[in-house]
């Protein structure tokens, strides 16, 4: 896979779509994208120059927030599929925040490879998905982390 053609953060709704690693409206931010690759979710990532640690390799904190906003666009990619609806229908979906982030560094992240996060979704409650994510530079597993997504609680609306 080379794109995301259908991605979940492209119909958030606009009150919701500011995120600083997912949010398609924050002109600063990361701009990042998740949608289906058959049962499994992608996010693909070129990191920039100001996402180095060392010359030569990635900032673990960037690594970070893709697993993390990966695991609550998975989430919601999840659920919105199991409503009955795909990205591509312009039905606005649940949205998710993040309960847990767990990351587990593999091996040094190296600068210039597209980073791509494959993430398994799965219901753990019926307001909880458990999302496990390897990150990938070129065909190197770099990154492991799961996130836990809580359905966003109607007081953040």
């Amino acid at each position: 896979m080379d794109e995301i053609k259908h991605a979940i953060q492209d119909v958030y709704g606009d009150d919701y779509a500011w995120c600083y690693g997912c949010g398609r409206l924050n002109d600063s931010g990361l701009h990042l994208r998740t949608g289906w690759d058959g049962n499994q979710t992608v996010t693909l990532y070129n990191p920039r120059k100001a996402h180095m640690a060392i010359p030569g390799f990635i900032y673990g904190g960037l690594l970070a927030s893709l697993i993390d906003c990966h695991g609550t666009g998975s989430a919601s990619l999840a659920l919105h599929r199991k409503n009955g609806h795909e990205p591509e229908d312009g039905v606005e979906p649940p949205r998710f925040v993040t309960a847990s982030l767990h990351v587990d560094f593999m091996k040094p992240t190296p600068d210039g490879a597209t980073l791509k996060a494959i993430g398994e979704p799965e219901e753990i409650h019926p307001k909880k998905w458990r999302i496990q994510t390897e990150v990938f530079a070129d065909d190197v597993c770099c990154v492991k982390g799961e996130v836990i997504a809580a359905l966003m609680p109607d007081s953040f609306g």
